[in-house]
This record gives C-alpha cells, structure tokens and sequence, in this order.
C-alpha cells in the first residue's frame, strides 16, 4: 500500500489468494446476506483473526498500522469482507481484556478463533455461583455465522444502579437469528445473537470500564494498552477507505472505456472528468492520512493522551465523511450504466453508505469529544502533538 513500508504489514500479509476470494464470492455472499465460509476460512489463514492475540497465546500482538492497511487492502476487493474481518480482529484485541485464565481458555486450541460481538448492553445477567448467568438478544452482530466466541455487554445489579459487563461465550452457548435487511454491508451477515440463561464463569467476564481505559492486565503489549476510544472508530472507518478506492477504480475504468469510445463518435468533455478524478482522489488521499496518522497514534500507546484519543476519532469520523464526498461525486459522474443492480459500483457505494451510519463514525458526537478535550474542565486550551 502506497505510503508504508512492507516491514509494517509483516503480521497480515495480505496474499493475493485472500483478496481473489474475497473478489469472486462478493456477489453471492450479497445474495445470501453472509460471507462465504471460503471467505471466512482465507481471511482467517492471512492472519486477521489472530493480529490482536497476546503472544503467549500464539498470536502476534500486532500493530495498528499494520491491520489498517491490510484491511483497507482487503476492502478493495470486497467491503462486507473486509468489516468482517477488522471487527473481528479488534474483538481478538478486547477478548485479551479478560483475566488470563479467560482469555486463555478462548485461545486453547490456537491463536485463530473468530470472535464477534456487541458493546452494547442488551443483554442482563444475574449471579450464580461461580459466576453469571446471562439472557440477551444482541442485534447487528456480523460474521455472527462463522464464529467461535462472542464478547457481549449485559448490564449487572449494582448499588449505584446497573452496571456494564463483558462477558466471553462459546459457539455452543448463543444461537444466530436471520436479522439483517441493510440496504449495504449485506454480506457481513450481521444478524442476530441471542443467549439464554447462559452460565458465564467469572474468569470470562470483565468490566466494560477495562475497555474504555485500555487497562490490560494480562498482556504486555503495546496494542494492549490503548483505550477502545482511540481506536474504535478506526476498526469501521478503514473498511471504508478501501470501498472508496474500489469506487475509484470501477470509475477510472469505466471513464477510461468512455474516452476511447469518444475518440470513434460523440465528444465527451475530458474536462468535467478531470476535475472529478481530482477532487475525489484527493479526497480519499486526504482520508487515507487522516486514518495513518490515527492509526500511528495508536501505535504510540505510551504517547496517548485525552485530547490525542479525541482526534483519534475526529479524524476517523471526518475521514469517514471524505470517503462518503468522494464516493458520491463518482458514483453521479459515473453515468447510469453504473447504477445497474449487476454493476459493482453501486454495491461499493451502498456499502460505503452503510459503513457511514455507525455511531462511531458521526461527526457531531466526535467535534463535541474533540472540543471537550481542548477546552478541558481546568479552562486551559490544549494542543495536539
């Protein structure tokens, strides 16, 4: 990837194999609202699912520079596949937030189980000996099919009131019911998850605070040691810098067919084309620095500070809306051919769409974080550095 050394994607190699499945089942997994398990099985052996998993577990503790740029990598051939596989790549990461004796048991088999999940609390537990019992329904769950573990939020009695819990769940103890009618991201499959009256031991549970603060007890690296809010806007936003420039290239080849066809007939004005390839390349370039540069901070765990974490994700949510400028002012340039139901560009551009409605990703709620972080509570401005 342009910008980024190959050193700095050594922990998910981003094969040619992984990026040519993603391609040829994209269709049929829109289709049946769910990736193709030939999808799940090559993103899993790049090494997306283990990048986050503590060393002494088997995985490689990996960066965040480095996920973000494979993924965006991988989202040029498939958007759905590359959500996928970034959402569950940082559950990996939360999952290495449990006491030890949890998260190992997650990872006994191998560094390579697929976990997905909610931090929202739509689920209740209650105590039982040695731990709780949880009843939930969790909506919007993707790759929700193909998974092993699942790290969901429920909410505990507590004097001050309820109180947010995470708690890790086999396969074997959650069902997954056929939920999800988006308009885009079809194929994450993000369906339904549902747990009744499951036993969770106390090894698998956490509160959800550890998260928010990036308190790590059981694991010494760096990527362990960041809080979820420098970095969650960037697990959804990345996927979406890929889909952008899928955008861009369905249109160049496309403009590019035009102009040779126009040199045999009708005049087609080069001119409106320059000035779109322009403005939304340089839209998506614009985003690409914004999401490296989040990324990097990340990166620098020990360097992280309040207002760094707020521009965090003020970048990834103006990022975010770069790509959606960029993948519009393509896609109404891009003539009607495009908007065909059997045309790839209007798939990329409804899942870039989809991609910009996550509540992470909104600008108002990022600017007001980002401004409390520079007019602190002390009445001091603060710089970024």
């Amino acid at each position: 990837m342009a910008g980024l050394h190959a050193a700095q994607i050594h922990a998910v190699p981003v094969a040619a194999d992984v990026v040519s499945v993603a391609a040829r089942h994209a269709v049929s997994a829109e289709r049946e609202w769910r990736l193709a398990a030939e999808t799940v099985d090559a993103v899993v052996a790049a090494g997306f699912a283990r990048h986050f998993v503590p060393v002494a577990c088997g995985g490689n503790a990996g960066s965040f520079t480095a996920l973000s740029q494979a993924i965006a990598e991988l989202g040029e051939a498939c958007p759905a596949t590359a959500w996928c596989a970034s959402v569950t790549a940082h559950l990996a990461r939360m999952a290495a937030y449990l006491p030890s004796e949890g998260f190992h048991e997650i990872w006994q088999n191998g560094p390579d189980a697929v976990i997905v999940g909610s931090l929202i609390p739509a689920g209740r537990a209650e105590q039982a000996p040695g731990g709780w019992r949880l009843t939930g329904r969790w909506s919007y769950v993707s790759a929700v099919d193909h998974s092993d573990w699942a790290l969901l939020c429920g909410t505990v009695p507590g004097e001050e009131g309820p109180q947010a819990r995470m708690f890790a769940v086999p396969r074997s103890d959650y069902t997954s019911v056929d939920s999800w009618s988006d308009i885009g991201m079809r194929a994450t499959g993000s369906h339904s998850l549902v747990a009744e009256d499951v036993f969770v031991p106390e090894r698998r549970v956490m509160d959800r605070n550890i998260l928010l603060d990036g308190a790590s007890a059981g694991s010494p690296a760096s990527c362990h040691a960041v809080p979820l809010r420098a970095v969650n806007a960037l697990s959804f936003a990345t996927p979406a810098l890929g889909a952008a420039r899928g955008v861009l290239q369905l249109w160049q080849d496309g403009v590019a067919a035009k102009l040779l066809k126009a040199q045999r007939g009708p005049s087609v004005s080069r001119a409106a084309y320059e000035t779109v390839l322009a403005r939304a390349a340089g839209e998506i370039d614009s985003a690409q620095l914004l999401l490296e540069r989040a990324a990097g901070i990340a990166d620098r765990a020990s360097a992280l500070t309040p207002l760094l974490e707020a521009r965090n994700l003020r970048d990834c949510a103006f990022a975010m809306d770069l790509l959606v400028t960029a993948a519009d002012r393509l896609f109404r340039s891009a003539g009607t051919g495009a908007h065909s139901v059997d045309a790839p560009m209007q798939r990329y551009w409804r899942d870039i769409h989809s991609m910009s409605s996550h509540v992470v990703l909104q600008f108002d709620a990022a600017a007001g974080a980002y401004a409390g972080a520079v007019w602190d509570t002390r009445g001091e401005t603060h710089t970024a550095t």
